[in-house]
C-alpha cells in the first residue's frame, strides 16, 4: 500500500511513546448515562506508528448489502483478536495503559483491536453505535486512538439532538463509556478537504463489537 501522509509539525518525536493518562483526560458527561473522555496527543511520535499501519498488515476491503444492492465499505478494515500480536509495540503498550487506568471503572480488560483506514476525505463511517454483543444491553467502553491526518469524530443522541465534535488524529485518544454505545451514535463524515490517511484503532472488551 502506498498512501502519502503529511507528518504533524507538532508531533516531532522520532520514537513513539505514551504520555500519562492520569490527571490529563477531560471527561465530557453526556445525557442518559453516557460520557466521553478526550486526550489530544496521547501518543507522541505517532507518525512512527502510522508508517507501520499504512504497510501490509492485512487490510481488507469489505462490501455490504445496502437495500437492493451491494456496495463497497468506504474504508479498509483490520481486526485483531485477543490472541494476535499487534503490528507496533506502542499499540500493545496503549492497551496495557488503558487497562491499568480504566479497569477499576470498566471491571475487565480491553481485549480486541479493530482498525479502520480512512484513505482520504471520501472514506467515512455513517452514524452508528457499537451495539453488537454485550454493548446492546450493558454499559461498556470503546477506546479509540487516532493516527494520521485529523478528521471529525461526531457524536449525537439516539433519536436526534445537538451533536458533539472532536477533531482526532496524530495520537489523540477518545474513550466512549457508560451507556454511550446504546444511547448515542458516532460517525466520521466525508470531507471535501484535501486530507491524508487516518487510521483509527478501537480497543474493546471481549464480546463488544
Amino acid at each position: 500500500m502506498s498512501l502519502a501522509h503529511q507528518p504533524s509539525m507538532w508531533d516531532v518525536a522520532e520514537k513513539a511513546s505514551l504520555t500519562p493518562l492520569s490527571g490529563r483526560l477531560t471527561r465530557h458527561v453526556l445525557s442518559r448515562g453516557a460520557w466521553v473522555d478526550h486526550l489530544p496527543g496521547w501518543v507522541e511520535g505517532s507518525d512512527a506508528v502510522l508508517d507501520v499501519l499504512l504497510g501490509d498488515i492485512g487490510w481488507r476491503a469489505d462490501r455490504r448489502q445496502m437495500y437492493d444492492r451491494e456496495v463497497a465499505v468506504p474504508r479498509l478494515l483490520r481486526w485483531y483478536g485477543g490472541g494476535e500480536h499487534l503490528p507496533h509495540p506502542t499499540l500493545t503498550d496503549a492497551r496495557h495503559a488503558l487497562d491499568a487506568h480504566y479497569r477499576p471503572e470498566l471491571g475487565e480488560p480491553f481485549v480486541t483491536a479493530g482498525m479502520c483506514l480512512y484513505r482520504d476525505g471520501r472514506d467515512s463511517v455513517a452514524w452508528h453505535g457499537d451495539r453488537i454483543g454485550r454493548s446492546r444491553t450493558q454499559d461498556t467502553m470503546v477506546a479509540i486512538v487516532s493516527f494520521g491526518s485529523p478528521r471529525a469524530l461526531m457524536l449525537r443522541p439516539v433519536g436526534g439532538g445537538g451533536s458533539l465534535r472532536f477533531t482526532v488524529g496524530h495520537g489523540d485518544l477518545v474513550v466512549m463509556g457508560g451507556s454511550c454505545q446504546r444511547t448515542w451514535e458516532h460517525c466520521i463524515p466525508k470531507t471535501a478537504k484535501g486530507v491524508g490517511p487516518r487510521v483509527s484503532v478501537q480497543y474493546r472488551p471481549r464480546g463488544v463489537a
